[in-house]
């Protein structure tokens, strides 16, 4: 009994960081309406800026540095405390004014990708401007131990948790029981009436911000010699904090802190009972990661009617969408330009312009889900990988031949994405976007790095052959074989030419139907249900095409093939070249992670290091100011040109001119 106590104290360090980020969500949601997945990049920040100036003394900055001290005389332990936690306050002002507040009347898809491409953006610049290998955070409070109940408990662990506790007690004192708390949620309801009493939303939501910012740098800096330094885990503590959000159904501040206390305690048990005989041995790994999206989705099926959503449930804004015509000179086209640039092409560039082929059709799951559907999924890598290693299992232990391998693991990734899609049939937007991320991260830790289902050595995928004809990815010494590249080509045209068909026929339909307004959709004889479970299938078997096309591009997988964060990077990839359209399914490929736009900055411009701050910088530059992508902007500019600017004798008309002419006048000028 004091060893099961002993761990249950043990998890009160990172319950508390689970329960402030949680309290900080249901603040910001409050002040808001947006669900902040960047909340623990806060956090992040405050605490390797802590650990620099505890190491030699520097500042870091986001450009630049200060030094405020010498590895010998290193800044005082007051002093780098408090510059970490108003470095976390700066950063959650910025993401405010710059972010949020831009994108406070924008379709829901945008606050959630702008949300994930800052997550994205702090955690690169973390890598880019902090020495992570050789930091190390040093102890905040006291080291002494007491015992209760027969258990050893770190003192440190019992003040976090006070701490932790009584930050909610203070931010529900402020919403509860000041004037400009409560003009804060009135505000976030109805700017106007706000603006009428002379409050600004703004200024209201800019204090949220920040004191949410100064707790989460607070309670990681404290907890983070506890905890230890890493740049993933505290970006993705913001999980298990909206398991914990959730369960308080963003609005109750002790809820939230409770459930956050709970999770981190829960997880230290399971930890512990990973050391017993009588757990099994396939279940010791990743368990505790799969524990917040259980917890998410049964809070979400239990609470989801009484979580406060802002606007109609039934209509959903996206940007505007594109239906695809196939068509034979253009399909032909965009084919002879792949052919052309695979055979031009040898070593690193063309394994880059194979990897483009490959993540265009995996974003092109996400064109087709979230673009077409409006379903907000952040899981299609995970989907990807699951077929990955099922690949693996068919090729090598059960020799089932190409291409009845791919069909057969992708369909294995087909059930896990209905069974991921069984939450939307209840929730939408953001809320959504949570249970992918989280269902992503459980996969991932559970399945992935599950050393029983995914060997330290990589999972061995054999070569595929067609008819006697080798199509394997190696020759010798050639890094991606003429018969490889036109393998994958051959497969991600057929699989895109049958999804274009989808979308532009009667289930396309239907599903912009359902993304327009589920309840009209429904009112028409459209099966909501059954055209979102179909959508997540078709998502998801795309998805595990592509995760099968990477394996056999590998020719050997291990957990690092299919990572959330890789996942997340070509969510922001598509989202930039055009979310609603299949051309920017195409240029997220080029752009996406180590596709051709890789290559080009990594062996042209030696730039490599420099993408993942880069992609993310684009994709909140997108989400703020272009919502419809790259693809978007060509196809409007085109129209623009083609049809507002008709030529009559070398003059441009518009206006009651082109009127008159029988063109029809531009919006602006109508």
């Amino acid at each position: 009994m004091g060893q099961f106590l002993q761990f249950v104290f043990l998890g009160l360090s990172t319950g508390a960081v689970y329960a402030v980020l949680a309290t900080s969500l249901v603040g910001v949601h409050a002040a808001t309406g947006i669900i902040n997945f960047a909340q623990g990049a806060f956090a992040l920040w405050a605490v390797y800026v802590v650990a620099a100036l505890r190491t030699d003394g520097t500042f870091v900055l986001p450009l630049g540095s200060i030094a405020l001290g010498s590895e010998d005389h290193p800044t005082p332990m007051a002093a780098a405390i408090a510059l970490g936690i108003a470095s976390a306050t700066v950063w959650a002002l910025l993401a405010h004014l710059v972010v949020f507040r831009p994108l406070r009347h924008a379709p829901v898809l945008a606050q959630v990708v702008a949300s994930v491409g800052l997550m994205l953006f702090i955690q690169a610049l973390v890598g880019l401007r902090f020495d992570t290998e050789n930091l190390f955070a040093t102890p905040v409070l006291p080291e002494n131990t007491v015992t209760v109940a027969g258990a050893l408990v770190n003192v440190s662990d019992l003040i976090l948790a006070a701490i932790a506790i009584v930050i909610a007690i203070g931010l529900r004192a402020y919403f509860t029981f000041t004037t400009v708390g409560i003009a804060t949620r009135a505000g976030s309801e109805d700017e106007l009436a706000a603006r009428l009493t002379g409050y600004s939303p703004d200024r209201l939501a800019a204090i949220v911000w920040a004191l949410t910012g100064a707790a989460c740098g607070l309670i990681g800096v404290l907890a983070a010699f506890t905890i230890g330094l890493n740049e993933t885990s505290y970006t993705f503590y913001v999980i298990p904090a909206l398991a914990a959000a959730l369960v308080g159904r963003l609005s109750s501040f002790g809820v939230a802190c409770a459930a956050g206390l709970l999770l981190g305690s829960f997880q230290a048990v399971i930890l512990w009972i990973d050391t017993k005989d009588i757990w099994p041995n396939w279940a010791q790994a990743g368990l505790g990661d799969a524990v917040p999206f259980v917890i998410v989705v049964v809070a979400l099926f239990l609470l989801g009617g009484r979580i406060p959503a802002r606007g109609s449930l039934g209509a959903v804004k996206m940007p505007a969408v594109r239906i695809p015509k196939v068509a034979i000179v253009p399909t032909a086209a965009v084919l002879a330009v792949a052919v052309l640039a695979i055979v031009s092409t040898t070593g690193t560039w063309r394994y880059g312009v194979v990897t483009s082929i490959i993540l265009s059709l995996i974003a092109l799951s996400l064109v087709l889900l979230t673009g077409y559907l409006g379903q907000i999924s952040l899981a299609s890598m995970a989907f990807a990988g699951t077929a990955g290693f099922a690949l693996s299992k068919l090729s090598t232990a059960w020799h089932v031949p190409f291409p009845l391998g791919i069909v057969a693991a992708a369909a294995a990734a087909t059930a896990l994405g209905i069974l991921v899609a069984i939450p939307a049939l209840r929730i939408r937007g953001a809320q959504l976007a949570v249970v992918t991320l989280a269902a992503a991260l459980a996969i991932q830790s559970f399945v992935f790095n599950n050393p029983s289902l995914t060997p330290a050595q990589g999972n061995i995928i054999a070569d595929p052959t067609l008819f006697g004809v080798d199509l394997g990815v190696r020759d010798g010494t050639t890094l991606v074989t003429l018969n490889f590249a036109l393998m994958v080509l051959v497969v991600v045209a057929i699989c895109t030419l049958a999804v274009m068909r989808i979308m532009a026929g009667a289930t396309g339909r239907a599903m912009l139907a359902v993304r327009s307004n589920e309840r009209a959709a429904a009112s028409v004889g459209i099966d909501v249900a059954a055209t979102k479970l179909l959508g997540f299938a078709v998502s998801a078997f795309l998805a595990g095409v592509g995760g099968c096309l990477i394996g056999y591009s590998r020719g050997q997988l291990s957990a690092g093939s299919f990572t959330v964060m890789i996942g997340l990077t070509l969510m922001a990839m598509t989202y930039v070249g055009g979310i609603t359209s299949v051309s920017g399914a195409f240029i997220a490929g080029t752009i996406g992670p180590l596709g051709v736009g890789y290559v080009f900055l990594n062996q042209t411009l030696e730039l490599g290091e420099y993408y993942e701050i880069i992609a993310a910088s684009v994709l909140l530059l997108m989400a703020v100011l272009n919502p419809v992508g790259v693809a978007g902007a060509m196809t409007s500019a085109i129209e623009w040109l083609t049809t507002v600017i008709p030529r009559r004798g070398g003059r441009a008309i518009t206006g009651p001119a082109a009127a008159e002419s029988g063109k029809k006048a531009p919006a602006h000028v109508r």
